[in-house]
């Protein structure tokens, strides 16, 4: 099926902007292990940035379709750290828009659209990642500030986000609350008492990934982020967006691996063909094309009814199983392209050698495979 002219035009003018800005350069930002703040103002100026949030905070209303095509142009530069870090704001305002109070919206969301502040979430801990409901950061009140004292680690853009969407433990009894005594407060990057250290990574190299510390950290009072002890839903709310966009980045860098495979197999030489012309070469591209219809399909599936608010218990089990098959297909496209290449798959500066170095985060952040299960299971009360 065609898509719309809409659609059309704005992939032409992504990929047109991969092209020119981001493909040439995202090896050397990898190796360098960062890219240009100034990606950001270029990003907002297309529209990227707030693609899908609301006008009055300068976002470019749209549905979930146009960040799929986002997603999908993006990818073929082949840097999910680029990827992760240059929308790190897509996980870490959504709860600002939808339930903070209107001054704290206005303060915090139109720079970060603009380009011109970065935002980050802050959930997993040293002693815990997917055990919402145990963290131990802990927020107190303290006449009209919260002093926060806590860890939080492997943070996408935690070395230089300026807001930091953070999750911590209120209230008095707060330690024997479990999942009703979480809330989410806005922490500027500035705060007295944050420090960060950066972390090294298998992959994602140019995405800054951080420990934060808090150390009688102090935050105004009106960084609440809708009520006090409420936040344990709307992180698991955040979560069903984070896994789709992780789910759609999932195909897309799959694609992005066949692709590489199938140009290298037509131009390599093998006893006297081209690679392509072995049945063998053939059998494992046909493999990567039956992967990636399925999730694909599945994908579609989902976001139409998502754009149909047909989001119940079953959507939030299909879509945890949905992650898992999206980055067991990612993983699985990315091991063959690097088989397809051979010694080239392994040479740093290959897409695909960059995406198998990035495959497992993806199957990790977000949701691990295990908890994706499990979840599924439960919601379909299995």
């Amino acid at each position: 099926m065609r898509a719309p002219p809409e659609q059309e035009l704005f992939r032409d003018n992504v990929r047109a902007f991969v092209e020119a800005e981001i493909a040439p350069h995202v090896t050397a930002w990898d190796e360098a292990g960062t890219f240009p703040r100034a990606l950001y103002r270029r990003a907002a100026q297309l529209g990227l940035l707030g693609l899908g949030y609301p006008e009055a905070y300068g976002g470019t209303p749209a549905d979930t379709w146009f960040r799929l095509i986002a997603t999908e142009e993006i990818a073929r530069a082949g840097s999910g750290g680029l990827m992760a870090s240059l929308f790190s704001h897509n996980i870490g305002l959504p709860p600002i828009v939808a339930h903070a109070s209107d001054a704290l919206k206005q303060r915090v969301i139109p720079p970060v659209l603009a380009g011109e502040k970065i935002a980050a979430l802050a959930i997993t801990e040293p002693s815990g990642g997917s055990d919402v409901a145990r963290i131990r950061c802990r927020a107190r009140r303290d006449g009209g500030h919260w002093v926060i004292d806590g860890e939080k680690t492997f943070i996408t853009s935690g070395v230089r986000a300026d807001w930091i969407t953070l999750a911590v433990r209120t209230g008095e009894d707060a330690a024997q609350r479990g999942a009703a005594g979480i809330s989410l407060i806005a922490v500027p990057g500035d705060a007295p008492g944050l420090a960060r250290s950066p972390l090294d990574k298998m992959g994602w190299w140019c995405s800054d990934t951080a420990q934060l510390h808090f150390d009688a950290c102090r935050v105004p009072l009106d960084h609440l982020i809708g009520e006090e002890n409420a936040g344990f839903r709307m992180i698991m709310e955040n979560f069903n967006g984070e896994r789709l966009l992780m789910s759609a980045g999932a195909l897309a860098f799959a694609q992005v691996c066949h692709d590489e495979a199938l140009d290298w197999a037509r131009q390599r030489q093998t006893f006297g063909a081209a690679l392509v012309s072995h049945q063998v070469t053939r059998h494992k591209l046909m493999d990567m094309r039956m992967r990636l219809a399925s999730t694909r399909a599945w994908l579609d599936a989902l976001i139409t009814r998502l754009e149909a608010h047909d989001t119940g218990p079953d959507w939030i089990a299909e879509l945890c199983l949905l992650k898992n098959h999206a980055t067991q297909t990612m993983q699985w496209c990315a091991d063959a392209a690097v088989q397809i290449l051979g010694g080239m798959g392994y040479m740093r500066g290959t897409k695909s050698e960059r995406i198998y170095r990035e495959v497992k985060v993806m199957m990790i952040g977000g949701g691990a495979e295990e908890i994706m299960k499990e979840l599924a299971a439960r919601q379909w009360q299995i």
